[in-house]
């Protein structure tokens, strides 16, 4: 039973991890843009959440009516003004520039809120558990668990079946057609990535409430969230929840196993799945 546990505690884990990296995989898949700075955004939105909350008096989970499309406006500025001007057909550029993004939120956050940890009150809710036969699962990994599932199922059907969703498909295809077809490379890049900075803010107050965050604590967002992306396999959003949950399970195995293995677990795993399936388990295009 304990092994049974793990997994599904793993599963709920992977859920939030999936979170993490939803926002890098579309920004892969559409603009082909690794954004060092992601994980310091995941910070930086929990920090937000932190600041509405205090400021208004408001749960957490309430406070997301303002965080999100606060951050997908920020997102939308961040692309529209700087990371524009850095896209080419060299992605170096834009790497140097979001890696100084991350060194930039990393010491403003500490300027403004210090090294100290904080963490998002959720109240009740962060205890409240559910019976599931012989298994005791928490009310808010499911909530997670089940928004990382909504999300990324959102954001399938918007990919397929609405008029952004094409600009984006049309835009990562063939950029010089997509322009000479009318479409405005900038905006549909901006639209990309203030999508990616909302999903972003839900990981981050879903992260405040989970566990206590830091300035410097983006850098093991950031490595969760590439390996989430890069088990599932490049561009593929379902395969990003699949890679989330592998990853978790992972952790919380090896965490039962001792507790010093459970970070090193995910790890070892992940270094697996990459010698045998360099691409993932589920890329988005085979060769």
């Amino acid at each position: 039973m304990e092994w049974i546990n793990a997994i599904a505690q793993g599963v709920l884990l992977g859920g939030l991890y999936a979170l993490f990296a939803a926002g890098l995989s579309l920004i892969f898949g559409i603009m082909r843009l690794v954004n060092i700075a992601h994980g310091d955004l995941i910070v930086l939105s929990a920090y937000v959440a932190l600041t509405v909350t205090l400021a208004l008096g408001l749960h957490p989970l309430l406070a997301l009516v303002l965080v999100v499309p606060g951050m997908a406006l920020f997102g939308y500025a961040l692309q529209r003004l700087i990371l524009n001007r850095a896209m080419g057909e060299d992605i170096l550029p834009p790497l140097l520039v979001t890696f100084g993004l991350s060194v930039i939120i990393q010491n403003a956050l500490l300027t403004g809120y210090s090294a100290d940890p904080q963490k998002l009150d959720a109240g009740w809710i962060e205890t409240a558990s559910v019976q599931a036969g012989p298994l005791v699962l928490g009310v808010m990994p499911l909530l997670v668990f089940a928004c990382a599932v909504a999300v990324i199922g959102a954001l399938q059907w918007m990919f397929y079946r609405t008029a952004l969703g094409r600009a984006f498909r049309a835009t990562s295809d063939r950029q010089d057609i997509a322009q000479l077809m009318g479409l405005n490379r900038a905006h549909v890049f901006a639209m990309a990535m203030a999508l990616c900075l909302a999903v972003t803010a839900l990981a981050g107050v879903f992260l405040g409430i989970r566990t206590a965050f830091d300035p410097a604590g983006g850098s093991a967002r950031l490595i969760y969230g590439f390996e989430a992306v890069i088990i599932g396999g490049l561009g593929n959003l379902w395969g990003t929840l699949a890679g989330g949950v592998i990853l978790g399970v992972a952790q919380t195995v090896g965490a039962t196993i001792h507790p010093g293995f459970q970070v090193l677990a995910g790890h070892l795993v992940f270094l697996a799945i990459l010698a045998v399936r360099p691409r993932g388990l589920f890329p988005r295009r085979e060769e």
